[in-house]
C-alpha cells in the first residue's frame, strides 16, 4: 500500500539507495530537500526533521519531508513547504516531489502528489501552489491530474519558464 512516511533511522539503506540511483544517472535529485550528504545518517535525519519548525530564522520557511513507500520499498520523496515566501510563490510552490528513476512511468507521482496534498491540508494549507518547468510534461500532467488550475507562468533567470498551478484544499 502506498503511503507517505517521515524520515527515520530505519530507512538508512533505502534512502542511500534512493540517492545513489539518482546520482548514478546524473540527474538532479527531486525534491532537493533530500539531496544532501547522508554519510552520517543520524545527522541527515536530524537536518531533514529540524526543517519542520522555524527556529530563530524568520525568513526560513518550515517544511516537512515525506518518503513515498510501498511496504519496505522507497519510491519517491515529497517536500511540503508550510507557507510561501516571494521565491516560493514564483518557483517551488508548496510541494516539491520526485519519483526515483527506476519507479517512473507507473502513475506513482500522481498518487504521491495526491497524498502530499492531504498532508498539506492537515497542515492548514487551504490552497496549494505547485510548480514545474514548462518542459516537464510529465509533472505538468501529474499536477493537472490532481486538479491543478493554471496561473500566470514565471520566467526564471536564464529564460526558463516555470508553470504555476493552484489546487484548492478546503472543504
Amino acid at each position: 500500500m502506498l503511503q507517505l512516511v517521515k524520515t527515520t533511522m530505519a530507512q538508512q539503506a533505502q534512502v542511500l539507495e534512493f540517492l545513489k540511483e539518482w546520482r548514478e544517472r546524473e540527474e538532479t535529485i527531486v525534491p532537493n530537500a533530500v539531496d544532501r550528504d547522508a554519510s552520517d545518517f543520524a545527522s541527515y535525519v536530524k537536518q531533514i526533521r529540524d526543517k519542520e519548525i522555524r527556529v530563530n530564522n524568520l525568513s526560513w520557511v518550515p517544511s516537512t519531508t515525506y518518503w513515498l513507500t510501498d511496504g519496505d520499498e522507497l519510491l519517491g520523496a515529497a517536500n511540503i513547504r508550510h507557507e510561501l515566501n516571494d521565491n516560493l510563490l514564483n518557483f517551488g510552490g508548496h510541494i516539491g516531489y520526485g519519483i526515483k528513476p527506476s519507479a517512473r512511468g507507473r502513475g506513482l507521482a500522481t498518487k504521491q502528489l495526491e497524498l502530499a496534498l492531504e498532508k498539506a491540508k492537515e497542515l492548514g494549507i487551504e490552497r496549494a501552489l505547485i510548480t514545474c518547468d514548462r518542459t516537464n510534461v510529465a509533472s505538468r500532467q501529474v499536477i493537472l491530474n490532481n486538479g491543478g488550475i493554471p496561473d500566470t507562468p514565471f520566467t526564471a533567470e536564464g529564460g526558463k519558464i516555470v508553470e504555476r498551478f493552484w489546487i484548492e484544499l478546503k472543504g
